[in-house]
């Protein structure tokens, strides 16, 4: 079902009209994405795809880390070129011609989604910026597409949750693993890398964490 309703109750096409949102959509990858196939295949694993990039004709790169051994898994499957391990799980992969990528309701559309992002069981958890009439244009796609997919939240882009800097910090440490599970960098180190006291960055990080987990705290609730 063409699924419009937020979790609060409204339409999303309610919410504004063209002014920017951040929609998260759960999507099920198709038969033959490699990352779909790789976590269906390994459903415990959670895949985490640091970065991505389509070379055309269903080609690309990617840049992934896994919470355990997933090299065999990735070395097999037929959509997958060649694979480069990086060290503590983190992979480097060539993607075959219609291996998989950015599925066809998003190229229809014109949205990318935001990285990193996960893929667990063949689930991919995505987060675009994009227009109110772009969000529902894309679930028409995946609707029209017979692609599963929830809609799991939107919200209007018309303020900054977090201040530039923070925006930063908060960047940076999703991208060096600080929120991993387990951590792929310890606080002191990530305060080196971002040249900054470990004090300061332990008080930035509290109140980032306070400022998401307040401004999703309706969102936590309902699911």
């Amino acid at each position: 079902m063409f699924k419009q309703k937020l979790l609060n109750g409204s339409r999303l096409d309610d919410h504004c009209d063209y002014m920017s949102q951040h929609v998260r959509i759960q999507v099920r990858l198709p038969e033959g994405h490699w990352s779909g196939d790789v976590s269906r295949s390994l459903p415990s694993i959670v895949l985490r795809i640091e970065e991505t990039m389509p070379l055309g004709k269903g080609r690309g790169t990617a840049t992934l880390s896994a919470n355990d051994d997933v090299q065999l898994a990735l070395e097999e499957h037929p959509g997958i070129d060649e694979v480069r391990s990086l060290g503590n799980q983190r992979f480097a992969v060539d993607i075959a011609s219609g291996g998989g990528g950015f599925i066809r309701p998003l190229r229809v559309v014109g949205v990318v989604p935001r990285s990193p992002f996960e893929v667990t069981d063949g689930w991919v958890d995505w987060t675009f910026s994009c227009t109110s009439e772009q969000a529902l244009n894309l679930l028409t796609e995946l609707t029209k597409s017979g692609i599963p997919h929830n809609l799991i939240s939107t919200r209007q882009n018309d303020s900054r949750l977090l201040t530039k800097r923070q925006t930063e910090v908060f960047e940076a440490s999703l991208k060096s693993g600080y929120y991993d599970v387990p951590r792929r960098i310890s606080i002191t180190k990530l305060a080196a890398k971002l040249g900054i006291a470990k004090s300061t960055l332990s008080a930035t990080l509290q109140r980032i964490e306070s400022k998401v987990m307040n401004g999703f705290e309706s969102e936590i609730r309902n699911r």
